[in-house]
């Protein structure tokens, strides 16, 4: 007879997961180009603004050249919003 229990304890030992590169790419003010990435994100933390465009994984992208404004939405919510470069 055994003396102890045979566990299945070698299931549960994948500890070590590697991160998934989310967050902000881009921060406010900076310039960006057409299609670049702002954010990566789960779920709708920051909403698509002015000139951007929301993936189906809910990434925000560019659409245009220019700059990168962080707008308060709501109180919980950013919006994201880029601004036209203006030529002089």
């Amino acid at each position: 007879m055994a003396h102890k229990k045979a566990g299945g304890s070698k299931a549960r030992q994948r500890g070590n997961v590697a991160g998934k590169r989310l967050g902000v790419k881009s921060s406010g003010g900076s310039l960006v180009k057409g299609g670049q990435i702002i954010v990566r994100q789960r779920g709708r933390n920051f909403k698509s603004g002015k000139n951007t465009g929301m993936g189906s994984d809910f990434t925000i992208f560019s659409k245009i050249v220019g700059t990168v404004t962080f707008v308060w939405d709501t109180k919980k919510k950013k919006r994201i919003d880029v601004e036209p470069i203006k030529a002089e």
